[in-house]
């Protein structure tokens, strides 16, 4: 049964040409050759300002890209993330857009008099792919992948997603052609498969 994707590209560079948005276009391909219907989100095309206040956070009204954001992922039943690893964690322009988007009544909600936020999301699934200059297993094992955690747990599960699946590559700048190629092809065969 086809799906509803959201591709959420979080590389803050809006010029392109960067590995992750090279594998964000192969899983689109591949998702959309399968019958899929894709929407894309460009986070360095949004213009919005990090938020400074729990106060903002709760009750400020969204930008208008962040509103339109917030409709394809409302929309979507599979939710897809693309980021480069920058020192250890997601680039703080991907961070300011997840702290827009994931608002109180929108991804979850707190009963009036309740203490457990209601999670808003329950049903959709998630990947996060993540793109890095290091050995994807020394992040996972040593530094025991802690941003990929954050954004499992903290932001993702705690608003109701799941299953949430991974993919990283390391060791990106000296991978060869045949590497990235298939890299590509892997992609583009997760999107088919819309997982």
């Amino acid at each position: 049964m086809p799906k509803r994707i959201a591709i959420i590209q979080g590389h803050p560079d809006p010029r392109g040409g960067h590995l992750g948005q090279a594998l964000a276009q192969a899983y689109a391909d591949g998702a959309q050759r399968a019958g899929n219907e894709i929407r894309i989100i460009e986070v360095a095309a949004l213009q919005f300002s990090f938020l400074r206040t729990k106060e903002e956070w709760e009750t400020g009204a969204p930008p208008d890209g962040i509103q339109d954001a917030q409709r394809t992922i409302g929309w979507a039943d599979h939710l897809v993330f693309f980021y480069p690893l920058w020192l250890g964690s997601m680039p703080a322009l991907l961070k300011a857009f997840l702290e827009h988007v994931f608002r109180p009544q929108f991804a979850i909600a707190k009963p009036a008099g309740g203490k457990v936020w209601k999670k808003l999301f329950t049903g959709k699934s998630a990947r996060i792919v993540i793109t890095m200059g290091m050995p994807a297993l020394v992040y996972r094992w040593y530094f025991r992948a802690h941003s990929l955690k954050s954004l499992e747990r903290s932001i993702l599960a705690f608003s109701g997603v799941r299953p949430i699946q991974s993919s990283l590559f390391g060791l990106i700048e000296a991978r060869s052609d045949a590497t990235r190629e298939k890299w590509l092809a892997t992609m583009c065969s997760l999107g088919a498969r819309a997982r």
